[in-house]
């Protein structure tokens, strides 16, 4: 039987990664320090082991210990943690590790070309000061540096490989991005929508990403990165209407304008899943490895009937919409 062994795993793209690598009949082992409930711990197949990802020898040890193949690296947010990880799993005596996959994100990519594509759009740069950074504004760029440590490790013969997914959403999601719309949707009438809703942020049904990361696992090359992205790009205007149809909701979309907003001090960014610049990744290169992805309406339902566990509500708050709502329905 193969074995996986996750790095994190407990809360939202990992807790589906579990479920994708034991459905198709792998044993999964969890490597996190276990500050949040592990879902898994009554499921046949699903080990857990407590430590700390700051330590390459707990991390080459779990891999040992647990005989993975696949080691996924969900919760790597700066690029010394993937060149800890890579350096040290490819230092085990006695066990090779078959593939690494590190979850690098669409943010990486430092211009804005339509779509973007793998080894030809630039990269964000990273100084030295950003790659140890915590902050929101250096994401894109550590994730960017850490996809060129996956580069470096398989130039020295290790198979570590990348997927970079755009925004995700699905059960469990904690970000209450995609759930602020569909809470719009199930309470009210007309819902306000920045700009015209022709705005496009490419998305990604969790259960995408999953099925993108076994793939990468089991066909990837080495030293490659695979973009991820739903097989569909929506409009922001589409993404509410097909709610609202799986919800079986009549509701009426109210574009505003940044001016618009404004009467209820609101702009255009304020809103959930609006990007003023349009991001789509090709994944071609994804569906040449066979990747397999649900469609946008099973995502959708999926997304709206599993539970989520949001941490906060991000958009607007609804007083404020409905000034801009009656301003121009009135």
């Amino acid at each position: 039987m193969e074995r996986a062994l996750i790095i994190g795993g407990t809360r939202f793209i990992g807790r589906h990664l579990v479920e994708e690598f034991l459905d198709n009949g792998y044993e999964v082992t969890l490597f996190n320090r276990g500050k949040h409930p592990n879902p898994f711990a009554k499921y046949d197949g699903v080990q857990h082991v407590k430590g700390d990802r700051a330590s390459g020898a707990a991390i080459a040890e779990a891999a040992e210990q647990s005989e993975a193949q696949v080691v996924v690296d969900t919760v790597a947010y700066y690029p010394g943690e993937v060149e800890l990880a890579t350096r040290w799993l490819d230092g085990i005596e006695g066990h090779d590790v078959e593939a690494y996959v590190y979850i690098s994100s669409g943010s990486a990519y430092g211009v804005d070309e339509i779509p973007k594509r793998e080894g030809e759009t630039p990269l964000e740069p990273c100084t030295d000061e950003q790659a140890v950074d915590d902050s929101h504004d250096t994401y894109g760029a550590r994730k960017a540096e850490g996809d060129r440590m996956i580069f470096e490790a398989a130039e020295h013969g290790f198979p570590a490989t990348s997927v970079r997914p755009t925004i995700v959403y699905g059960s469990h999601d904690y970000t209450g991005r995609f759930n602020y719309w569909v809470e719009r949707v199930r309470a009210h009438d007309r819902i306000l929508v920045p700009g015209d809703g022709t705005n496009i942020h490419h998305l990604v049904a969790v259960e995408n990403v999953a099925r993108a990361i076994r793939a990468v696992a089991e066909e990837g090359e080495s030293g490659e990165v695979y973009n991820v992205g739903d097989r569909r790009v929506l409009t922001l205007g589409e993404v509410v209407e097909t709610i609202a149809d799986v919800l079986d909701r009549d509701v009426e979309l109210v574009p505003a304008s940044a001016r618009e907003l404004a009467a209820g001090d609101l702009e255009p960014t304020d809103f959930p899943l609006y990007n003023p610049d349009v991001h789509v990744l090709s994944t071609a290169k994804l569906a040449d490895i066979g990747w397999d992805p649900l469609s946008p309406r099973e995502a959708f339902e999926r997304a709206i009937e599993g539970p989520v566990d949001p941490e906060r509500d991000p958009g607007p708050e609804r007083d404020a919409e409905e000034r801009v709502i009656d301003s121009l329905t009135d």
